[in-house]
């Protein structure tokens, strides 16, 4: 039976990447945005483990952890805190709260899942040594070097695309930015580019625009990546200006894998 673990996380871009190493991994996760939601959850799922921010709104980490560790029905299920400590006791506070132990922010995707684990009996961790997402279908040989440019403005989601390519032996060079994504791919022209429509500078249409018109960029197979423009105009758009795909999150990461492979094998048929 696989293993199921509550993630009380109020953060978007932490709350899905978390939940996709936690998945890959053949684990079931469980979601919630607060901590009201997260006791609802825990008292309806009685989940393996529960994963809980700290600095929640409403309802903060430390009242869940005394909330579950005052309920009998809950009491024994581990209690893991996210945290990101930045004052002298906040430690010895979130043991003294209830928690068991903590996982400090911001996450890395390569530890995290074993740190998670740590917390588990040991017939309820996980045997796998890379995602499930993995499929041979889309695993590209090691020894060509693919190289990926991944541009978003949100550190934790360049995280989760190198979690999920890097294992796979893609070479991933990170932007946040037009500018600093512009100047990379300048330098070291990428097979292919995955862009989110949101940048710290410019946005992903501009981006786009001076990608295509670079004669040593044009040809690279370009894919946007978006939450926040879900729409068929936005998508179009992107499409018209020379995209090869448009994706909306949240998307599973083999359908992800799936789309970027296609993106490769057809730029290699042309």
């Amino acid at each position: 039976m696989s293993t199921r673990i509550l993630i009380i996380e109020d953060n978007p871009a932490n709350l899905e990447l978390m939940t996709y190493l936690l998945r890959a991994f053949g684990h079931v996760p469980i979601t919630a945005l607060d901590g009201e939601e997260g006791l609802a959850a825990a008292r309806r799922e009685k989940p393996d483990l529960i994963v809980c921010d700290i600095q929640l709104p409403g309802l903060d980490g430390h009242a869940v952890a005394r909330e579950v560790k005052a309920e009998a029905a809950l009491g024994a299920i581990p209690l893991v805190a996210v945290t990101a400590f930045a004052m002298v006791g906040d430690r010895d506070k979130v043991l003294a709260s209830g928690f068991d132990g903590y996982i400090s922010k911001p996450i890395d995707p390569e530890t995290f899942v074993a740190h998670v684990e740590a917390f588990l009996r040991p017939d309820q961790r996980s045997s796998r040594a890379a995602p499930a997402a993995t499929t041979p279908a889309v695993l590209p040989a090691k020894t060509k070097h693919i190289t990926i440019l991944a541009v978003d403005d949100q550190p934790v989601n360049l995280s989760l695309k190198r979690s999920l390519l890097e294992p796979l032996g893609y070479v991933v060079l990170t932007a946040n930015g037009m500018a600093e994504a512009l100047e990379q791919a300048r330098e070291t022209p990428p097979d292919l580019i995955v862009s989110d429509l949101n940048m710290a500078d410019g946005n992903g249409f501009d981006f786009i625009k001076a990608v295509k018109a670079d004669p040593r960029l044009k040809q690279v197979p370009f894919v946007f990546l978006t939450s926040t423009c879900c729409d068929e105009v936005s998508r179009a758009k992107g499409l018209a200006l020379g995209a090869e795909r448009f994706l909306f999150r949240p998307l599973e990461p083999q359908e992800l894998l799936a789309e970027l492979e296609a993106c490769l094998s057809e730029r290699k048929k042309g």
